[in-house]
């Protein structure tokens, strides 16, 4: 048996505060209190389990019931999930979700004047291997204005949801594409006030996730915890 991981916190300004000035949302929702401690039982820390069998992999987004494929650009996106140990986190469910190519989510909410594509729902599910690895197919996300301030746009993004064990294990961040110029002007992004933690929001162009022909591909690395931890949605 070897022995536990001692707990390592996060370093200061590696994830995003309750409270980002430029982000209004942040204003409605930020605990305003001080946070009062609710431990977690048993049914909060032991279900239910996630698995492959009650819960079916949707691994690639580009085709939907119909089978005729997605407008966009068709890209790859893999990556490994790790501890701060660099321990693989193997058969967790990973959930994707993101806008069109247009700039638009699947979404009665969402009345932004881009088309909706038919045949793209933008949402799916995998399932880390024993090695810790995941990988799905999808098209680039387009960007999309939002009111936040005077002429907002978000940068494109793929929303990533992680499951542990149980419910209360979730931790929700976003991926984001490298060379975007809307990241430098994107409150959501710059809540992360250190540089090189928001860095590990950005995934990396990766020629051998590339399919000749098809697809090109992207990594994205995530840590769940410890201080290279990658940065998740308070």
């Amino acid at each position: 048996m070897t022995d536990p991981v001692p707990f390592r916190p996060l370093s200061p300004g590696t994830q995003p505060a309750y409270d980002v000035p430029g982000y209004l949302g942040t204003r409605k929702r930020y605990p305003t209190q001080a946070l009062h401690p609710m431990p977690a039982t048993i049914t909060e820390t032991t279900g239910p389990r996630f698995s492959e069998r009650l819960f079916p992999p949707s691994i690639d987004l580009t085709r939907n019931t119909s089978r005729q494929p997605a407008l966009g650009e068709r890209i790859i996106v893999a990556g490994t999930i790790t501890d701060e140990d660099d321990r693989p986190v193997p058969h967790t469910m990973v959930e994707i979700w993101q806008a069109n190519a247009a700039g638009r989510y699947d979404h009665a909410g969402d009345q932004h004047e881009a088309p909706l594509d038919p045949n793209f729902h933008g949402a799916g599910r995998v399932f880390t291997d024993a090695e810790g690895r995941y990988r799905f197919l999808t098209i680039r996300p387009g960007a999309y204005p939002w009111p936040n301030h005077r002429n907002a746009w978000r940068p494109n993004h793929i929303h990533f949801s992680f499951f542990g064990p149980a419910f209360a294990t979730r931790l929700v961040t976003q991926m984001y594409f490298p060379g975007d110029p809307l990241l430098a002007s994107d409150p959501i992004f710059n809540a992360v006030p250190d540089e090189r933690a928001r860095d590990r929001l950005i995934a990396a162009f990766d020629l051998d996730v590339t399919e000749p022909d098809w697809a090109l591909g992207f990594r994205f690395d995530v840590v769940l915890r410890g201080r290279s931890a990658t940065p998740m949605e308070a």
